[in-house]
């Protein structure tokens, strides 16, 4: 038996989609909740094909993947009322949806189209393609990136920007350092410093991004260059040619006047 779970805000929506799996005899579900509740029922139920609103209140369709990571569930379908952009994303990316208000047929098609992926096997596809996926909302919502994706073996690993204390990077990969953890990242160091908000990162050497609000002290050194301190105890060069520029955004950062490090 296929296992299907349902997560949707409205009863009368989940109600609607149970009953169009009823007469499947392939289908059991498993689960019929709202998105607040569904990160621990799918830990419990394991289903294989999710149909996944959008658009929920609490914990949205987005922040639900997020949360579970993008191979925690074979195949997802997602559910939408009209939306521009879910419409567009869903397209590009060949991942299915249902449109809010959808008939039989095209919901049965969804479903076999669900039903062949999974029988496919092609998770590690649809997982490229959640990823994907996440990462176009992040850069098409906000200028700036908040949260890297970071993939490991078996699961994808969420970091909020303002997490990371410091980046150093060589050739076509970045270190990005939060706390004792250093997470590896496919991509160049420069076309990393134009997505980073300028207010909270800058570039203090040619290999190294520093988060400004971890900047402890500043030690003048020879020659122009300077010792950053972090608030960890790490210590990173500041180069004679990215001094001032730093110093720049140190002064006009949101920190408090009271946080500003020590500079010697």
């Amino acid at each position: 038996m296929i296992r299907v779970l349902i997560v949707d805000d409205e009863p009368i929506a989940r109600e609607t989609l149970r009953l169009c799996l009823e007469g499947d005899r392939e289908v059991t579900v498993v689960g019929s909740c709202s998105g607040a509740d569904a990160a621990a029922i799918v830990g419990s139920t394991s289903p294989d094909i999710m149909f996944l609103d959008v658009q929920m209140p609490e914990v949205n369709g987005f922040d639900l993947i997020e949360r579970i990571g993008t191979a925690a569930v074979p195949v997802i379908v997602f559910v939408t009322a009209y939306d521009q952009y879910a419409l567009r994303a869903f397209e590009v990316h060949a991942l299915d949806y249902l449109l809010k208000p959808f008939d039989d047929r095209r919901f049965h098609a969804a479903l076999a189209r669900a039903k062949q992926q999974l029988r496919a096997r092609a998770s590690s596809t649809v997982e490229e393609r959640l990823l994907n996926l996440l990462e176009e909302r992040e850069t098409s919502a906000q200028p700036y990136l908040h949260r890297f994706v970071v993939r490991a073996r078996e699961r994808s690993i969420f970091v909020p920007a303002e997490a990371v204390d410091w980046i150093n990077g060589a050739d076509d990969y970045v270190e990005l350092h939060v706390g004792k953890d250093t997470h590896l990242l496919r991509e160049r160091l420069a076309d990393l410093e134009g997505r980073l908000d300028p207010r909270q990162f800058a570039r203090i050497h040619r290999s190294t991004i520093v988060n400004i609000d971890r900047v402890k002290e500043q030690h003048a050194l020879f020659r122009g260059d300077s010792l950053l301190v972090l608030t960890d105890g790490v210590r990173l060069r500041l180069s004679r040619s990215r001094r001032a520029e730093f110093e720049r955004r140190l002064t006009s950062s949101p920190r408090a006047p009271a946080d500003s490090p020590q500079i010697r």
